[in-house]
């Protein structure tokens, strides 16, 4: 397990963080497809806290996009890096997650994080903001809308409906398995909405979540014990 530490100059404050998503935000990458579903590597990341402790742990799993095989898992172990504010909860998380990505010892091709990308109020959640930080192809698969708003899709697997800020479309909402609740899913970076949905689709052959979620949650809460017995 890595053991992190606050970056030097990170955000203290809530106005500091809001110049860092304006000053990033320009630099999300639409124009791209981004790697053909159920090639290469697929990597989840999800984080565990312990607010009493003050601790985050990341992980980062790389699963084998066509068997979904684990390839490799790492954790890390920080300091909460920014306190409670939502739209701002990248900043508690980037710097641990960044560190378990950078422990990895393979590439983790496409990035999927447990949360947002374009479906955040400002426009740049985790996802993206983890994106542009590393150049990878990152997507969010959550687990709610947030505040946004969407039709039901029909109850099929595979259905799907967009996600919607007034007229603007930010993600959408996407039936994993017959009859479950929908997730939600949106671009973070250099990966375009419908294959970002097809992602989802490869990624969740029997579950509502993303088998790189479901095993990165998992692998953050054993972590998390460990860290703190």
């Amino acid at each position: 397990m890595t053991t992190v530490r606050i970056p030097s100059g990170w955000p203290a404050t809530e106005e500091q963080a809001r110049a860092v998503q304006d000053e990033l935000r320009g630099r999300v990458v639409l124009g791209e497809a981004g790697p053909p579903p159920g090639t290469g590597r697929v990597t989840g990341v999800d984080v565990a806290y312990d607010d009493e402790r003050d601790i985050v742990v990341a992980a980062a799993v790389v699963l084998d996009a066509a068997t979904l095989a684990v390839v490799a898992e790492v954790t890390a172990v920080g300091q909460v890096s920014f306190p409670y504010v939502p739209g701002l909860l990248a900043f508690r998380e980037i710097p641990t997650v960044l560190a378990a990505l950078d422990a990895l010892p393979c590439a983790p091709g496409l990035v999927v994080c447990d949360g947002y990308g374009l479906a955040h109020p400002r426009r740049f959640g985790l996802a993206s903001h983890l994106g542009v930080l590393t150049g990878l192809p990152t997507i969010g698969v959550a687990k709610n809308p947030f505040t946004f708003s969407y039709e039901e899709p029909g109850a099929r697997r595979g259905s799907v409906t967009p996600l919607v800020a007034g007229q603007e479309e930010v993600g959408r909402a996407l039936r994993t398995q017959n009859g479950v609740k929908p997730v939600f899913v949106s671009v973070g970076h250099r990966v375009s909405l419908d294959n970002a949905c097809a992602h989802t689709l490869a990624l969740t052959p029997k579950y509502r979540l993303p088998e790189s979620t479901r095993r990165a949650d998992s692998l953050c809460r054993r972590a998390l014990q460990e860290a703190t017995p």
